[in-house]
């Protein structure tokens, strides 16, 4: 059975972690994914060779592998190169997400990386996109399967998915795997409705400061003069 119709239908927990956070590291993200495959994920998405080494030997799960890069302007783009993608696969991912979006910061020009990531390491990728534009040229490109990552909508706790965007990317008759602003059960099953192959949950699940910063903001907007508001 292939990676893609190993998580079809499932959900895909992130597990990352900012530098800053305290959850930071491999073991910790591991044993996040742990509990997560123990709750029923079908697959998880981490950044980092570590992360993804040692998340599938103790889960045994397909995994989605990024690397986070950062330019000398503190701009972030998603497994930029070939450099980055390599090492990600010889961890063990079997698919591998890269930023595709036509205004990302830097990177190896998208025509060159991405069939030589899935010919030369035989691995799946996914297209972090944020628009429907970047969904179409990497369509005509070749990957194998798109995601509306950065295509997420803000409201007053913080963001949303954009269903919008999702259905205008399934129309594109490639396999979607619905991310980005998911933080409720029932945005997931409106995903699944609409077509979604699978969806990806990550800081709803996995990054308690996120979490309690949006119930604190929720307290805040009934009262905004609560004192431990930080």
């Amino acid at each position: 059975m292939s990676m893609l119709e190993q998580v079809r239908n499932g959900l895909i927990v992130s597990c990352q972690a900012l530098d800053e956070e305290p959850l930071h590291g491999p073991m910790l993200m591991a044993a996040m994914a742990r509990s997560a495959a123990l709750g029923g994920a079908v697959g998880i998405r981490t950044n980092g060779v570590q992360e993804v080494e040692v998340i599938s030997r103790l889960t045994g799960l397909p995994v989605i592998g990024i690397q986070k890069a950062t330019d000398g302007q503190g701009r972030v783009c998603i497994t930029p190169s070939f450099e980055a993608a390599k090492p990600l696969a010889e961890a063990g991912a079997r698919m591998i997400a890269v930023d595709v979006r036509q205004t990302r910061p830097f990177g190896q020009p998208l025509p060159e990386l991405l069939p030589r990531i899935r010919e030369e390491l035989g691995v799946f990728v996914l297209a972090d996109c944020q628009t429907l534009a970047d969904a179409e040229n990497v369509a005509a490109i070749g990957v194998d399967a798109l995601a509306p990552t950065f295509g997420f909508k803000e409201n007053e706790l913080g963001i949303e998915p954009d269903f919008a965007l999702l259905k205008e990317m399934l129309r594109l008759g490639m396999p979607v795997i619905a991310e980005g602003g998911f933080w409720t059960a029932e945005q997931v099953v409106k995903a699944f409705e609409l077509g979604a192959w699978s969806v990806v949950v990550g800081s709803a699940i996995t990054r308690p400061m996120e979490i309690t910063k949006r119930f604190v903001r929720a307290i805040r907007s009934l009262s905004p003069d609560r004192p431990y508001e930080k």
